[in-house]
């Protein structure tokens, strides 16, 4: 037998407990002290990114037949999948340095992974040692790490400056110890930080709050740094509340001046996009810039917080974000009952806890109670877990399905037994093809972690339940839990996705993932956000209404020569693309012509469509990206721009048929005694709710002026020219980005 295959052998029954060799296993004076598996190894090989997703923990078998867990959240599986499978071909005890552990990862022998670590590095040290010891298991002895701290936890950066972190694990015995060197690193804005394998953090010239994520050994923390611009910031635009209190002290504090306010037009056009979802009328916009009261502001935003089209507007968010989607024909009348509930909570300002109260346990038919549509597109209590938790607390679970959450503090057990809140939701078929009545079924609720087995009773994430008894329905013990004022996820999920529809980025980024290591830009105004909406008894409108009377909402979008950098602490507008509905509406309303759809009474608008279906017959829908309602994630909706989109603005045929049309705005215009002036200022007020500056109005008369000939040379009828004309300049118009988007 050859030197190598004796190796094998021993190493073999020396993990597998057959062989006991003292004089081998022994720890010798040079190896320095025990190696904890626990608490040395699976760090290191967490370090080297041995058990990462793309590495050896990959979802199935890990890499070429060896499995680890991702981020070493099981050790004893690890450790069995290390030491003892493959007949303990990976470790060699009694020669470590031959371990194959060692040579792959030196890159000894061949390696798909490629070269890890050195033979002079402190994790080759550590694998020797610990195999040269027995590669002994540790799990049920090892003190267990109870926090993970990152010092300084906040602090101010300067611009291109760095900061060393330090990082300390805390364990049940007492102990506390360095693990800077250990620990893995990871900035939530690389534009903004970049952070080293050491954790040194060297901050850019993007003045803001960044936060560095700290991992280690399953534990968590997070360094916030803020990184100011250092100029003045001069006298700050007044106040009208605590958001602008805490708008204004988070750019003091960073040193970046806002921009001034937005003239009225530029208001009256962004508040009427961003809560009824059209472009004001040129009789509104005439009418308010002429209003000369002060508090016309406000009475706008009233006066659109009480008409249909808010209503319509948001009831179009909310469907798709609930999945209320037409698969079949039998969908139809779920889909339209669904979308009328919604609508209708909205527009009499339902109280956002009995909404999702009123969502989450339904039962019944969709006849008799619309919410229970829900539960006809989201089927498995899986699913309908995961989408509660993303959608109204803001946390994604998806991760904890299979393994613990890689970024926080959920594990199975909790993924688990959030689901069986779902547990007991029954189905019995009716009448109406496709449509189930859904019940609770009587008996206890429960749910499989797929890997223990065991079975779990509903739990609150974070939060003790009181036992559910067989006749209770888990759905509402579950909506108490959430609207309760403790509950640290509700409120601030919904007014971090409300802070992003009305500024375009949320306090939290992503808006639906809400974690300790993704923390707030302004956690001050969060808090104060949450405890607001809380206290007015979950009013969606009266928070709406806080934040458009805000003058942090009401800046211009044009920065100034400080915060041009500045995406993030709101010192000025966020200019956006129009969404898909709004722009055809506004596309409608400017030409004069409006889009009809299958099935719908002539004059619906493209933000009051029920469902998903209308994308079909809609090809300006879907080159402008309204979602499918597949996904309760915003990201599903298109926002970005492309050549697609700006081909179909200029010349796609049912744009032209709008322009064109004998019932179309260029048509009345045309055959109008109005001067040609006035008609162009109407056309200025409907599309950009402003009047127009000396300079186009003079160039838009001239051009209406001037006369047309036919491609030979020959002169068109004055009447046709002016018609023709009409169609230019308001094909112009919509073609602009003061058209396009909301600034």
């Amino acid at each position: 037998m050859s030197c190598t295959r004796r190796f094998q052998l021993v190493g073999y029954l020396l993990v597998s407990g057959l062989l006991t060799c003292p004089t081998v296993v022994s720890v010798r004076a040079d190896q320095g002290p025990a190696v904890s598996f626990v608490n040395d190894v699976l760090p290191m090989l967490t370090r080297h990114g041995c058990n990462a997703g793309v590495c050896h923990a990959k979802a199935g078998n890990g890499q070429n037949g060896f499995q680890l867990s991702l981020l070493g959240f099981e050790a004893a599986e690890d450790y069995e999948h290390l030491v003892k499978e493959a007949r303990g071909r990976r470790l060699f005890p009694a020669a470590p340095e031959k371990s194959l552990l060692l040579q792959k990862a030196t890159g000894a022998v061949p390696h798909g992974g490629g070269r890890r670590i050195t033979e002079d590095s402190e994790a080759w040290k550590i694998l020797r040692d610990w195999i040269a010891q027995g590669a002994a298991w540790d799990g049920d002895t090892a003190p267990q790490m109870t926090a993970l701290s990152v010092e300084p936890g906040r602090g101010l950066v300067p611009r291109h400056a760095t900061q060393q972190l330090k990082v300390v694990a805390h364990f049940a015995d007492g102990q506390q110890r360095d693990v800077t060197a250990r620990a893995l690193y990871e900035s939530n804005d690389r534009a903004m930080a970049e952070v080293s394998e050491t954790g040194l953090m060297t901050a850019s010239d993007i003045p803001g709050k960044v936060s560095v994520m700290v991992r280690y050994q399953g534990q968590v923390s997070v360094f916030n740094a803020s990184i100011p611009l250092g100029t003045e910031t001069g006298p700050l635009p007044p106040a009208s509340g605590f958001v602008d209190d805490l708008v204004f002290a988070n750019l003091k504090d960073l040193g970046i001046p806002p921009s001034a306010s937005a003239d009225d037009a530029t208001f009256l056009r962004r508040v009427t996009l961003d809560i009824a979802g059209r472009l004001p009328t040129a009789e509104e916009s005439r009418e308010f810039l002429e209003n000369t009261a002060s508090t016309k502001r406000d009475e706008v935003i009233d006066r659109l917080l009480a008409s249909p089209e808010y209503a319509d507007f948001f009831a179009g968010k909310w469907t798709a974000l609930l999945k209320n989607r037409r698969d079949d024909a039998s969908d139809i009348t779920s889909n339209f009952a669904f979308h009328a509930w919604v609508r209708d909570s909205l527009l009499s300002n339902k109280p956002y806890d009995q909404f999702v109260r009123e969502l989450l346990a339904a039962t019944g038919t969709v006849i008799a109670n619309p919410p229970v549509a829900w539960y006809k597109r989201v089927r498995e209590p899986k699913q309908q877990q995961e989408d509660v938790a993303q959608l109204f607390l803001g946390v994604r679970m998806q991760c904890a399905q299979c393994h613990h959450h890689p970024f926080e503090r959920w594990s199975q057990d909790d993924y688990y037994g959030l689901t069986a809140f779902f547990s007991q939701v029954g189905r019995k078929p009716t009448s109406t093809r496709g449509e189930d009545m859904i019940f609770h079924r009587r008996g206890l609720a429960g749910a499989t972690n797929t890997r223990s087995g065991a079975v779990l009773k509903p739990a609150a994430l974070g939060t003790a339940i009181p036992a559910i008894g067989p006749d209770q329905d888990p759905r509402l013990k579950l909506a108490d839990w959430m609207s309760s004022p403790e509950n640290p996820f509700f409120a601030k999920a919904l007014v971090n996705r409300y802070w992003k529809h009305f500024f375009r980025r949320g306090l939290i980024e992503p808006e639906d993932d809400i974690r300790d290591s993704n923390p707030p830009t302004n956690p001050e105004l969060l808090a104060a956000l949450e405890k607001h909406f809380i206290d007015s008894g979950f009013d969606l409108k009266g928070l709406i209404r806080l934040m458009t009377r805000s003058t942090a909402y009401q800046l211009s979008s044009v920065p100034n020569q400080a915060n041009l950098a500045d995406q993030q602490n709101y010192s000025r507008y966020y200019p956006r693309r129009l969404q898909a509905e709004v722009l055809l509406d506004a596309i409608d309303d400017l030409t004069g012509v409006k889009t009809d759809f299958p099935n719908l009474p002539p004059g619906t608008r493209a933000i009051a469509l029920p469902d998903n279906s209308y994308n079909t017959a809609s090809p300006f829908l879907r080159v402008f990206g309204r979602p499918e309602n597949e996904s309760v994630c915003e990201c599903e909706r298109g926002q970005s721009s492309s050549l697609a989109q700006s081909l179909h603005l200029m010349n796609a045929g049912d744009i032209r048929g709008k322009l064109t049309s004998a019932n179309g705005r260029a048509a009345s215009l045309s055959s109008s005694q109005q001067p040609l002036a006035e008609r162009v200022t109407d056309l200025y007020l409907l599309a950009f709710s402003r009047y127009p500056q000396p300079g186009e109005l003079q160039t838009a008369v001239e051009y209406l002026s001037a006369p047309v000939t036919t491609p030979e040379g020959q002169p068109i009828d004055p009447a046709q020219a002016t018609r023709e004309s009409l169609q230019d300049l308001i094909w112009a118009l919509m073609n602009t980005r003061e058209f396009m988007f909301n600034h």
